[in-house]
C-alpha cells in the first residue's frame, strides 16, 4: 500500500518550490513535490538570468558548467538605440540552458529523498486535525504553495494573490551569435516595453530575445516582437527573417510580496508570494532565497516543535525601494529624457549601481554606440 502522508507537500517545481524541497529533505522530512508538467524544461516562464549570488544557492551546487554562460557586462540603450556599457569587476550575470537547468534541478532534488511527481496538478486541499488533504496527493502536515504568479493554492486557500503584472514574452533561437556576446543586451522603449524593456543574451545554446510590457487586466496587448527584433537588428545581428526555435511567453509579479502569504500551516513563496523585484522583474535569486527560508523555517518547526513564527525569512527584502522605482516608471516613462540623459555619467552610475547591486566601475566605452 503506497504510503500517502507527508511532512510537506509542495505545489509547483520552480525555483522557490525546489529550494524550499531541498531543504527540508536534507534535514530528514519526508517532502512531495506535485508540479502540472510531466518535462519541468517544457513550458517554460523564465528567462534563466542569473544574477552572480543566484549561484551561491545550495540547490545549484554542482550545477554542470555546460548549463551556464558567463555574461560579465550589460549594455543599456536608450530608445535612439545610442548605448552604454556597464560592468563590474568580478562580477557576472549568466545565462542558461533553462529547460536542461530545470530537468537537472528535478533530478538532484529526487536525489536528496524529495518525492517528485511530474503531470499532476493541484486541485484542492481539505483542512484537517493534523494539516491539509489535498486532492489525489496524500496527506500533509504543512502545505507550500510555489504554483507561480496565478496560484491556484492562493486562490483555493484563501491566502494573498498577486495583482499586478508585467506580461512577457521571449524568443530562443538555436546556434545564433550575437555581435557582442559578452553582454546582456537591455533595451528601454516605451513604444516597444511600456513599463519595463527588451533584451537579448547570448545562451550556451543560442541567443535569446525577450520583451516585457506593463499587463492591464481587460487591456491586455501581446508585445510586438517582430518589430522590436527588427527595431534592435542593427545592434544584435540576429536576421529578422529567422523564425524562432521556441517562444516562452507568461506574466510577471511586480507589486512586490503578498499579504497574507501564509496561515493555518499553508505558505507560498517564490512568484505565488510576489517575490519578484517590482523594477527589474528578476525572480530567480529572491525565488531561491525565499524558498530555501521557508524550508529551514518549516523544519526547524516540524523537527524541534518550535512555535509557529511568520515564514518570511528576514533575508528576503519587501523592495519597498524598487516599488517606488516601479511607480515612477510607470507613471513617468518618456523616451526623450533617456534619449538625453543615459550616457551622461552621473546616470550611468546609478544606473550601474542598481545592475550590479551596488557595485560599478564605470569607465570611457570606445564602442558607445550613437
Amino acid at each position: 500500500m503506497q504510503d500517502n502522508r507527508y511532512d510537506v507537500i509542495v505545489v509547483g517545481a520552480g525555483f522557490a518550490g525546489l529550494a524550499c524541497a531541498y531543504e527540508l529533505a536534507t534535514q530528514g522530512l519526508r517532502v512531495c513535490v506535485i508540479d502540472r508538467k510531466q518535462d519541468l524544461g517544457e513550458r517554460m516562464h523564465t528567462t534563466g538570468i542569473l544574477v552572480q549570488e543566484a549561484c551561491d544557492a545550495p540547490l545549484l551546487a554542482g550545477l554542470p558548467p555546460s548549463l551556464l554562460r558567463a555574461v560579465p557586462h550589460v549594455r543599456l540603450y536608450a530608445p535612439n538605440l545610442r548605448s552604454v556599457r556597464l560592468g563590474a569587476e568580478g562580477y557576472r550575470f549568466y545565462t542558461t540552458d533553462t529547460p536542461a537547468l530545470m530537468r537537472w534541478l528535478g533530478e538532484r532534488v529526487e536525489a536528496c529523498g524529495v518525492e517528485l511527481r511530474r503531470g499532476q496538478a493541484f486541485r484542492n486541499a481539505v483542512r484537517t486535525q493534523t494539516g491539509w488533504a489535498a486532492d489525489g496527493v496524500g496527506h500533509t502536515r504543512i502545505l507550500v504553495g510555489a504554483d507561480g504568479a496565478r496560484s491556484r493554492v492562493a486562490q483555493r486557500l484563501g491566502l494573498g494573490q498577486v495583482t499586478q503584472f508585467l506580461y512577457g514574452v521571449e524568443y530562443e533561437f538555436d546556434g545564433m551569435a550575437l555581435r557582442e556576446p559578452d553582454a546582456l543586451h537591455c533595451f528601454i522603449s516605451k513604444r516597444f516595453a511600456p513599463g519595463y524593456l527588451g533584451w537579448v543574451a547570448q545562451t550556451p545554446t543560442g541567443v535569446q530575445a525577450g520583451l516585457a510590457r506593463r499587463h492591464r487586466p481587460g487591456k491586455a496587448i501581446a508585445p510586438d516582437m517582430a518589430g522590436f527584433l527588427h527595431h534592435v537588428a542593427s545592434m544584435t545581428g540576429l536576421p529578422t527573417a529567422r523564425a524562432p526555435d521556441s517562444i516562452r511567453a507568461g506574466l510577471i509579479p511586480c507589486g512586490g510580496p503578498v499579504r497574507p502569504a501564509q496561515r493555518d500551516d499553508v505558505v507560498l513563496t517564490g512568484d505565488a508570494a510576489g517575490m519578484v523585484s517590482p523594477l527589474t522583474a528578476g525572480g530567480i535569486h529572491a525565488g531561491l532565497r525565499h524558498g530555501a527560508g521557508v524550508g529551514r523555517m518549516l523544519a526547524r518547526r516540524l523537527l524541534h516543535d518550535a512555535t509557529p513564527a511568520p515564514a518570511w525569512p528576514s533575508a528576503v527584502p519587501g523592495f519597498g525601494f524598487k516599488r517606488l522605482l516601479r511607480w515612477a516608471f510607470d507613471h513617468g516613462q518618456f523616451d526623450l529624457p533617456v534619449d538625453l540623459l543615459l550616457t551622461a555619467r552621473p546616470v550611468r552610475r546609478a544606473v550601474e549601481q542598481l545592475c550590479f547591486h551596488q557595485r560599478g566601475d564605470t569607465a570611457p566605452d570606445a564602442a558607445d554606440r550613437h
